[in-house]
């Protein structure tokens, strides 16, 4: 296994499980903030531009400009029915809102 794969990992899980704990513990924006900050994404960025350069970079952000809307309405779904109807069928919900509108940015259906 690459050395690099390894540190993706470690990092992931570092997010995770930080972002859980501070959730747990009713902490709700610095769990936001922990889950939010950009070191995934930097991290993401860094290795594919040092594999293959900056046009895989740009394709790459160009791709979380254009989910980022599919993405918001999943969260506001969540928001909104949550309270009305539970965790359950409002994750479920907002995971299939975000793949209808996802599927219709990336496939253009």
């Amino acid at each position: 296994m690459e050395l690099k794969l390894l540190f993706y990992f470690i990092l992931g899980g570092t997010v995770v499980s930080l972002t859980t704990y501070f959730g747990s513990e009713n902490k709700g924006i610095l769990a936001a903030f922990i889950a939010m900050f950009p070191s995934v994404t930097v991290l993401t960025l860094s290795m594919i531009y040092l594999e293959t350069g900056i046009r895989p970079v740009l394709s790459y952000i160009r791709g979380l400009l254009l989910l980022t809307p599919a993405w918001i309405l999943y969260l506001i779904c969540l928001v909104y029915i949550a309270p009305r109807h539970g965790f359950w069928p409002a994750l479920a919900s907002g995971v299939a809102l975000y793949l209808v509108f996802a599927g219709l940015i990336v496939f253009g259906f």
